[in-house]
């Protein structure tokens, strides 16, 4: 008899920003921009900064505990933790087994991922190899970032884009017919074309600089944008085609939140219906390896999510990579 195949299968999710709120006019009272100028360019009306007294492990524990009690008071408590993020609390260690130690969950596998914006797609990758493999029964998978940290605060062309939060789900073993259920996956990168998105200092090669610019973000935009909308979908038409889906079964696509002009360039590629996007990035700006799930917890807070329908997630970001999975969405409690 033929043995069926673990999967990995969604059954909590959680999401936190932090209070302050950072709006585009606020923006536009010290750099040369406007709230029309932001709003047309970006999508985004607002994005939250994380004080200086709150780190990355502190957003990404307050995800954790809300997608750890989604996923039932008395689930078994998970045994490994997948912290996505490109702002982790030091260079060394990693934070992911701080955010466990933090959330009481005793000596767990834990382990950082970072692929910048497409980071939560390589770390629910990642989740679901130690499911399927028998490393783990249960994993929580959390993105978090505090990006504002990278951003030049006198670069008109990134302040207004990025903001920090956390979003985080738990991951059982399940079968692949389940509602939840994630699969396939498709991931991949391009190193040649690091430099399109890139902090130069503060690494091994460029450890120390004289100019403070090097170690902010540097982002060619248009370069990204051109990227961005045909690599998503490229991604995407790979796994709907390994899952025998075709574009017209696709109810939601939840695309990494970085630009609601990408997000809608992505579709008309694909050939969705501009109805068929859950965007959220009106409200919290760029996230990087956090916007996915924020997206995800808003709209299942907003009843644009409903249980069985078909969702499609992808995202892009740097490194570069990108990537794209499927997933029929689950019967979630207090997301």
């Amino acid at each position: 008899m033929e043995e069926s195949v673990v999967a990995a299968v969604l059954c909590g999710l959680g999401a936190w920003l932090p209070p302050r709120v950072l709006t585009n006019e606020e923006i536009a009272t010290r750099l040369d921009t406007s709230d029309e100028w932001i709003r047309s360019r970006t999508g985004i009306a607002e994005r939250r900064v994380a004080g200086p007294e709150m780190s990355t492990v502190d957003m990404a524990v307050a995800a954790g505990e809300l997608a750890l009690a989604s996923a039932g008071a008395d689930a078994p408590a998970v045994d490994a933790v997948v912290l996505a993020t490109a702002t982790p609390d030091q260079v060394c260690p990693a934070s992911a087994p701080q955010v466990a130690a933090r959330l009481g969950l005793g000596e767990v596998n834990a382990v950082d991922v970072n692929a910048v914006c497409s980071g939560f797609l390589y770390a629910l990758a990642t989740a679901s190899g130690f499911i399927a493999g028998g490393i783990a029964r249960r994993v929580l998978v959390v993105g978090a970032d505090a990006f504002t940290t990278l951003v030049d605060p006198d670069d008109r062309g990134t302040v207004p884009i990025f903001g920090d939060g956390a979003g985080a789900v738990v991951l059982r073993a399940g079968d692949a017919d389940e509602l939840g259920a994630l699969g396939p996956f498709a991931l991949h990168s391009d190193g040649a074309l690091a430099d399109l998105l890139m902090v130069p200092a503060g690494g091994a090669k460029q450890r120390r600089s004289d100019d403070p610019r090097d170690y902010f973000l540097d982002m060619q935009g248009q370069a990204v944008f051109r990227q961005a909308s045909t690599r998503m979908a490229e991604a995407s038409r790979t796994v709907l085609d390994q899952a025998g889906w075709t574009v017209g079964d696709v109810d939601r696509f939840i695309g990494h939140q970085a630009n609601i002009r990408i997000l809608q360039s992505t579709a008309k590629y694909l050939g969705l219906p501009q109805d068929a996007l859950v965007v959220n990035i009106e409200r919290t700006g760029n996230t990087s390896a956090a916007s996915i799930p924020l997206a995800m917890a808003d709209a299942q807070r907003d009843g644009n999510l409903m249980a069985g329908q078909k969702v499609l997630l992808s995202a892009f970001g740097a490194g570069l990579t990108w990537g794209a999975t499927l997933l029929r969405w689950p019967a979630l409690v207090g997301a």
